[in-house]
């Protein structure tokens, strides 16, 4: 079938005149003489396109137009009258009319509209096919309790316009949580910008933020928009907000406070309405305190927090995440080769479930994508399992040093001890007397170390 397209109009002549020029062309074509049969037709076959005629008998093309786009928003229709008002084109256009045309109609004109219309068709498919890709792809994993209290947080802090900030080591996932967010939200139909405040030089913030006009620097050779202007509606995420600098902190402080800023080297003031999702792996308490971060500024992102779980605290969720981005790898890199998505020894799923996957899930995933290129039987024996996991593992770690290459001595010394400190505290189930054995302290000291690095005793 090729293109089918549906004519609605009474006129016999009309119906029979322009499938004629539709059939020539290749295209599949339907017709009926009014707009109850013509809608009792879309229920029962596939149509790309719509002609219908504005004024008929007993139902007519406007009232027939609403009924289409109730149930069908994305079909295109074109409304043809001979009797044509620019009133009427216009309310045509603004009930989700595609195009209006006056009869006689104009062959070459019409398989032009045909053709555009198509094409806008099947650019709606294909958007449709690839959020629907996303959504699969982006969809969050996890049954254990803390990925349960994650959920929950989403689905309650979602439909309202609350500033969310998610805490989390790197890899986590949380910004999977901010589009879930914006999913779930009102806004969701809206833009969602994500800015990396990590990855932006300190002297390029502003004006990645907030735009700049013409002339304004050197390098201004025209006016850009910044990230706030360009989410207005929607939801922008400030991602790894806790490497901004003071400075870059104080300029995202009065947007926060006023939705309002100006561009750089502008003088209008420009107002703008969007939701604030912020995200951090650094233990913004911490830096609240050490003075890296603004305190006024804290408590404006902080109304909801949300805390990701690394991955070494919710290993029951494995056998589900495994499972999915597998068998996800498995299809995309193998397109369809593969009969049976391959499974783990008992001896290689015990070498999964004992690392730590200090790389959390974004270290997992790039495990299991390259076994779905490296493994060509049915099985993953632990031989290949302890390979390719030594192989990811040294891939993403340039020095042992990485987590404090950017810290000062007492500030990595401090990192490095709270670290250590909690993972002796998980190791003996939050008890103060058997960690403080294990550290060789005394009880004393290990409850002034928990209150200074804001470590809960109670679990």
């Amino acid at each position: 079938m090729n293109n089918p397209i549906l004519i609605i109009d009474d006129e016999k002549g009309i119906r029979s005149v322009l499938g004629d020029i539709l059939q020539d062309e290749g295209y599949t074509v339907y017709d009926a003489g009014s707009g109850a049969d013509g809608l009792s037709l879309l229920r029962t076959r596939l149509v790309d396109l719509v002609f219908l005629d504005v004024w008929m008998p007993g139902m007519g093309g406007l009232d027939v137009l609403k009924a289409i786009k109730a149930d069908w928003p994305d079909l295109p229709v074109v409304m043809i009258s001979g009797h044509s008002k620019i009133d009427m084109a216009v309310r045509a256009i603004k009930e989700g009319a595609f195009d209006f045309v006056e009869k006689p109609l104009s062959i070459d004109k019409t398989l032009a509209l045909v053709q555009n219309a198509l094409r806008l068709q099947e650019l709606s498919r294909e958007n449709r096919q690839l959020r629907s890709s996303l959504l699969q792809e982006n969809v969050m994993i996890g049954e254990c309790p803390p990925m349960r209290r994650v959920k929950d947080m989403i689905q309650q802090s979602a439909p309202t316009d609350s500033r969310v900030i998610i805490l989390g080591e790197n890899g986590t996932g949380k910004e999977l949580v901010a589009r879930e967010i914006h999913r779930l939200s009102p806004r969701f139909r809206k833009p969602f910008v994500e800015v990396n405040c990590a990855a932006i030089p300190d002297t390029l913030i502003e004006s990645e933020l907030f735009g700049h006009e013409k002339g304004s620097f050197t390098s201004a050779l025209g006016q850009r928009k910044g990230k706030f202007e360009l989410a207005n509606g929607g939801t922008i995420f400030l991602d790894e907000v806790a490497d901004m600098s003071l400075n870059a902190q104080a300029k995202v402080l009065r947007a926060v406070q006023e939705m309002r800023f100006e561009r750089i080297g502008g003088e209008q003031t420009l107002s703008v309405d969007v939701r604030i999702i912020s995200a951090t792996n650094k233990d913004i308490v911490a830096e609240v305190a050490a003075g890296r971060f603004r305190e006024d500024l804290y408590y404006r992102l902080n109304v909801v927090p949300i805390l990701v779980p690394p991955l070494r605290d919710r290993l029951e969720d494995l056998p589900l995440l495994v499972d999915h981005f597998l068998g996800q790898f498995c299809a995309k890199n193998l397109l369809g080769s593969k009969k049976t998505v391959p499974h783990f020894s008992p001896e290689a799923w015990k070498v999964v479930t004992e690392h730590s996957w200090p790389g959390n899930i974004r270290e997992l995933k790039n495990y299991l994508e390259r076994l779905s290129v490296m493994v060509d039987g049915d099985v993953i024996e632990l031989d290949v399992a302890q390979a390719m996991l030594g192989d990811v593992s040294n891939a993403g770690q340039s020095s042992p040093l990485e987590p404090w290459q950017n810290m000062s001595l007492n500030e990595a010394k401090d990192a490095f001890e709270k670290s250590f400190i909690e993972e002796k505290f998980r190791k003996n189930q939050y008890s103060v007397p058997k960690t403080a054995q294990d550290l060789g302290l005394y009880p004393s000291n290990l409850h002034s170390k928990l209150k200074k690095f804001g470590i809960e005793v109670e679990k």
